[in-house]
């Protein structure tokens, strides 16, 4: 930042960010296309002090606890489970992406060489791992293409990179190695997991020592720059030995901690990643007034020509590799067709569609080096910054907002996946606790009243917690909500008297705060986590 009143600047770059992502809520907009959008005007007001982006920033502060919370929230199961399709978009479609805008940026750019055509198509080819993160979820699109978005964009990174940091040393040394770039790929892959597990494990092994929730939370903190700066300084992947460790975190954290640290930590890594997903959709759209106050002088009529070739190239290529990859593998092979047959053409339409690009693209742009090792200027790099700024506003504006009505024409019906899911956990794990009072019951310490007390708390859970059969008229879902609406009720009062009590002086505020807590986790329990008091 140029301006010396830099605490200021970020203050108020922290209320912009919560006044727009709000405003997002309101008007039903995906917040990280409002923060674009809201950061781009800001930068074009009059006299606002430019910000600058970091791409060391970037790369150090924001990308590992964000590459590390997605981890950590993405089922090893079902990555598993979706590893080929992961596989082929996180890796294949990169590959594919980089040869295609490298061939269209030579057409459109005469003069530039292939190694520098290859980094751009190297900063423009992976998706964003917080774009598709955010808008997926927001739009409630069904749970398996969210799986296989946020499994593709965790590991497209370190293909990208890898083909990226390549072609810039071909660029600055003249010199490129195809099986160079190949072994190193493997390598620093291959490294970047075994860091990326060796800190994960350290962190549990920690998380055992421990039994002080405000130390645990700040030890899952430190995990995310611990992987990161382990793998820069071996020069394997940080990407992925963040995705690696947060991973393994998640296997082992429900065993290694207490249920008060798993409450604070979630409540803590969800202000984190929502203050940095904020600044960094809201730094993008500011990078425009940095990028036209550095002296690069390409008229508007440029920009959007070359912008918009290579984000149509971005967006087509994609729209051809998704289909392929999901018809090919299962033509070629039977048990693949019988096991998992096509999915509905409007679900791989959709996954065709969501391709957004975001903050490594930028980063990685504005990260290219100002001059070659013969001192001569970096070809074309003021082109390759603006049009990589203009693939990100193009795609995550234009497929972003787009979504909504896409998946609304597309009719793809309800997915109800994770409830089933949740609602065998729920009753499976009352079984369990039942069968364990059973035993329990053979043992002299309990009393028989609290025994049948409990039995009649998990024989209540486990009716409440059948499926749902909607049925014609839908009645067991307005049952349902009748409950719930009633259960909100009563806690409301709960709450109302607690409230009343700490206000007469009757408790003191710790207290309330104690059994306020119980309340909050009761409501949380039965799905009233975002439910305000009534009364």
């Amino acid at each position: 930042m140029d301006d010396p009143h830099q605490l200021e600047i970020i203050i108020a770059l922290l209320a912009a960010v919560l006044a727009l992502a709000t405003a997002a809520r309101r008007v039903l907009i995906p917040y990280p296309i409002f923060l674009v959008l809201g950061g781009l005007v800001i930068g074009l007001v009059p006299n606002i002090p430019i910000v600058r982006l970091d791409p060391d920033l970037v790369f150090l502060v924001f990308l590992p606890p964000v590459l590390f919370a997605a981890a950590y929230f993405t089922s090893l199961r079902d990555f598993r489970a979706n590893l080929r399709p992961i596989t082929l978009l996180a890796i294949g479609l990169v590959l594919a992406t980089t040869a295609v805008v490298a061939t269209v940026a030579r057409f459109v750019m005469p003069g530039l060489s292939w190694p520098a055509a290859v980094a751009l198509g190297a900063i423009v080819s992976p998706p964003d791992a917080v774009a598709a993160s955010a808008i997926a979820r927001r739009l409630g699109i069904p749970y398996r293409i969210v799986t296989v978005l946020e499994g593709e964009s965790l590991i497209n990174d370190a293909a990208a990179l890898v083909l990226y940091r390549s072609a810039v040393a071909a660029v600055v040394t003249g010199v490129f190695s195809l099986t160079a770039t190949l072994w190193q790929f493997v390598l620093t892959s291959a490294g970047g997991v075994l860091i990326g597990l060796i800190v994960g494990w350290l962190v549990c092994w920690a998380l055992r020592l421990t039994e002080d929730s405000l130390t645990e939370t700040t030890i899952t903190l430190l995990a995310p720059y611990a992987a990161w700066l382990l793998a820069e300084r071996t020069h394997t992947s940080g990407v992925l030995a963040c995705v690696a460790g947060g991973l393994y975190v998640r296997r082992y954290f429900s065993a290694a901690v207490a249920p008060a640290t798993r409450m604070q930590s979630l409540a803590v890594w969800n202000v984190l990643i929502f203050v940095l997903n904020g600044v960094v959709f809201a730094l993008i759209g500011l990078q425009l007034g940095a990028i036209r106050a550095s002296g690069i002088h390409v008229d508007l009529g440029t920009l959007v020509r070359l912008g918009a070739l290579i984000g149509l190239a971005v967006i087509v290529i994609r729209l051809i590799w998704v289909p392929l990859a999901v018809v090919i593998p299962r033509l070629v092979s039977r048990a693949l067709r019988a096991r998992d047959p096509i999915p509905p053409w409007p679900l791989v339409l959709l996954l065709s569609w969501i391709g957004m690009r975001g903050i490594v693209s930028l980063a990685a742009a504005l990260a290219l080096p100002e001059t070659t090792a013969s001192g001569a200027p970096f070809p074309f790099r003021g082109e390759i910054i603006l049009v990589t700024f203009a693939v990100i506003l193009a795609t995550l504006v234009l497929q972003g907002l787009s979504l909504t009505p896409l998946i609304r024409f597309l009719e793809l019906g309800e997915d109800r996946t994770l409830e089933l899911e949740e609602t065998r956990a729920r009753e499976e794990a009352a079984q369990a606790a039942i069968a364990h009072l059973e035993q329990l019951s053979t043992t002299p310490w309990p009393r028989r009243e609290d025994v049948e007390r409990m039995r009649a708390i998990y024989t209540q859970r486990i009716r409440r917690s059948s499926p749902i059969d909607l049925g014609a008229d839908g009645s067991a879902a307005r049952a349902q909500a009748a409950f719930r609406r009633l259960r909100h009720e009563t806690l409301s009062a709960e709450r109302r008297a607690l409230i009343a009590l700490r206000d007469q002086g009757a408790i003191s505020d710790e207290i309330l705060h104690r059994l306020e807590q119980e309340l909050d986790v009761e409501a949380m329990r039965i799905g009233l986590g975002e439910t305000r008091l009534s009364g």
